[in-house]
């Protein structure tokens, strides 16, 4: 209780939260390897070349020789995330099965019914969780807190039974335990009392780091530590009857008393807080790994307009309701059941320590000292555990070690197949202005108007090409002349120019990835249709750390000058703002940049007119890739090839079209085209 849930986490590990406050695994493993900024003006350029490159996460003494080892730490974090998911799983299953249990101390016939009568507080507890941590807490927090100073109030009662329990605190009594059973495995048993230290650093993102230092510290540890010395005194002094069920056991007046039936009740709502906090952890672990490409995209929804990290997930949280229940009916034996649980928390601490190891030096910028003696010594104390731990894996701890592996394996193979798409969809981003040009043709107009085909010359710095319609001999009659030009766009293929038609509509084109250019997208549905909207809007979206966007702050637009009708928009969202791309707002920005470069409002009236008109036909065009795997000519290509088929053809592009990238969206899908992009990966 003071190594590891105290000083490891407390004094510590809590300092190692992500910049917008995240805890976990895989937050430690984004502060090695932190995403690379976004630019957002960068999002906007059209007409530059994309630039863009393989995301650089790190400095470069980190990403020379970290960098090395970035797949390896991938899937050793991803790994404590996997076991962590077990966790969202075994926690409730564990917490509320061993508290409904103490039933059977006054009521032995209700023992066949401990399952179902789980199940159901199981199931209610998954029902409250779409009102959000925020809601759900102000029932929580008083149980909470009647909770812990029910264990400070029975501790010191059973304190007072053998007062010597306090020699305890010497560390040389718990090691002389061990020499004298040579029971290594015992120390599984031990973990339970400190299973709520991950979830308690997940949890970062729920609350913030004070605030659970200084509950923890000032309330909660003192309680459990007089709890445990107080049950600690009763095995003394009268351990062979209670030695079956302590906790119940040894609470002061015994079992049926009006004291027992109030812990009772408490400590049924107690667990249900304990599974509320490790689910509400789990969400927030799904939310890193989702937003950062490791999971498919489900629909998330954010319960706090001051947290970020509080959010619902309806998919996750019945996934996890269903594996409780799984849980509950496989493990019959509650012996078996905490074996699952202790080995998951003991490998979850064990990643923790291992990943903060290396975050002292390279990102907290500490002496290799520190480092080396953060891990001896917490190393040191999880190994012990670990090593506990695994022995119980032929009892029960092979269901965690099963879930995360597959989990682990998963998310490492989608991070893998996004990275492939991601980079395919950089390296594919072009100019707009080398594959549109355009033609502004001149004609010059008498009374009677004469025409002739055009002489055409071109001008190669602004790839415009000038046509003049010569005069007919027979129309110089002193008029004066009247020229008006017109603007042509094609498309250039590379083997022909084909004529652009444009077309009264309003079309915006989704970047799924950040950088320079125009993506695939649009020059693949320019090849398919080719034909132009008045309107071409290139819209990047960007999640921001606050709950909500001022609607004037929502949108920044820039326009193409040598083009005319592209833009180019950034969407900035707040987390719990709902994703609805506001055409109106769009369409007011865009003609005040289009006033704002002519010389007069009477110059800007017709182009005004037209962008209104387009906008009321709006489309929003997002990429379909059809991913294939990009055949490798190296040494076994055969067989690697052919393994690349399987994942990325077979595998990874029938998850993605199950959850495509729009599932978040409130647009009609009436108003969604996807234009089908082959993408050799």
């Amino acid at each position: 209780m003071t190594l590891l849930p105290f000083l490891k986490y407390i004094v510590f590990a809590l300092r190692f939260g992500t910049e917008q406050g995240e805890g976990g695994t895989f937050a430690l493993y984004h502060g090695i390897f932190p995403p690379t900024p976004v630019n957002y003006d960068e999002d906007r350029a059209l007409t530059t070349d994309s630039g863009w490159k393989t995301p650089s996460s790190t400095s470069t003494t980190v990403a020379t020789f970290l960098g090395k080892f970035k797949w390896l730490l991938l899937a050793w974090s991803l790994f404590g995330t996997a076991l962590t998911f077990a966790d969202g799983m075994l926690t409730p299953a564990v917490s509320v099965t061993s508290a409904v249990g103490g039933i059977a101390l006054t009521v032995p016939r209700l023992s066949s019914n401990i399952g179902p009568i789980s199940i159901g507080i199981i199931v209610a507890l998954f029902l409250v969780q779409r009102f959000g941590t925020a809601k759900v807490a102000y029932l929580f927090s008083p149980v909470t807190c009647l909770w812990i100073s029910l264990l400070l109030i029975t501790g010191i009662i059973n304190i007072t039974s053998y007062p010597g329990i306090f020699r305890a605190f010497d560390p040389s009594r718990a090691v002389m335990f061990f020499v004298r059973t040579k029971n290594y495995d015992l120390l599984a048993g031990v973990l339970l009392a400190v299973t709520g230290c991950e979830a308690m650093f997940a949890n970062l993102g729920q609350f913030n780091r004070l605030s659970i230092q200084l509950s923890f510290g000032c309330f909660v540890y003192p309680a459990l530590i007089l709890a445990y010395l107080g049950q600690g005194a009763k095995l003394i002094t009268n351990g062979d009857v209670i030695i079956s069920n302590v906790f119940y056991a040894s609470i002061p007046g015994g079992a049926g008393k009006p004291l027992y039936w109030v812990v009772y009740v408490v400590a049924i709502l107690a667990t249900i807080v304990a599974s509320q906090a490790t689910i509400t952890a789990t969400f927030s672990l799904f939310q890193q790994v989702i937003n950062l490409r490791s999971l498919p995209p489900v629909r998330m929804r954010y319960t706090s307009n001051t947290v970020q990290g509080q959010i619902y997930i309806p998919s996750i949280n019945w996934a996890l309701c269903v594996g409780t229940i799984i849980f509950v009916l496989i493990f019959k034996d509650l012996a078996k059941l905490t074996n699952a649980y202790g080995f998951a928390v003991a490998t979850v601490m064990f990643v923790t320590t291992t990943l903060i190891a290396i975050q002292i030096p390279y990102v907290k910028h500490l002496p290799w000292i520190v480092a080396v003696a953060w891990f001896l010594f917490f190393g040191f104390l999880d190994g012990i555990f670990w090593g506990a731990a695994i022995r119980k894996v032929p009892h029960g701890a092979w269901v965690p070690l099963l879930v995360g592996v597959v989990a682990t394996a998963f998310m490492v193979f989608w991070t893998w197949a996004q990275g492939l798409e991601d980079r395919f969809d950089g390296a594919n981003r072009r100019n707009l202005r080398h594959f549109i040009s355009k033609e502004v043709v001149e004609t010059v107009s008498h009374s009677p108007i004469t025409r002739r085909n055009p002489r055409l010359s071109p001008n190669t710095d602004l790839d415009i090409t000038y046509g003049v319609e010569e005069e007919a001999d027979d129309a110089k009659s002193g008029m004066m002349p009247h020229i008006q030009e017109e603007l042509k766009l094609y498309l250039d293929t590379g083997d022909e120019k084909v004529p652009l038609l444009r077309m009264s509509t309003m079309a915006i084109f989704h970047k799924l990835s950040s950088g320079k250019g125009v993506p695939h997208t649009f020059y693949g549905f320019l090849k398919q249709w080719p034909a132009l909207p008045r309107v071409v809007v290139f819209l990047s979206v960007r999640i921001m750390p606050i709950a909500h966007v001022e609607k004037e702050d929502q949108y920044r637009v820039t326009k193409v000058r040598s083009l005319p009708g592209f833009y180019g928009a950034t969407y900035m969202k707040g987390y719990r703002d709902k994703f609805n791309v506001d055409i109106q707002a769009l369409v007011e920005l865009i003609t005040s940049l289009e006033m704002r470069s002519v010389n007069s409002k009477e110059d800007a009236a017709p182009v005004v007119a037209e962008i209104i008109a387009a906008s009321k036909n709006a489309t929003h065009i997002v990429p379909h890739y059809h991913v294939m795997a990009r055949r490798l000519i190296i040494f076994g290509a055969p067989i690697i090839n052919w393994i690349r088929r399987l994942f990325i053809e077979d595998i990874y592009r029938s998850i993605a079209y199950v959850f495509p990238e729009t599932v978040t969206w409130l647009q009609s899908a009436d108003e969604i085209v996807h234009v089908g992009v082959t993408a050799e990966i």
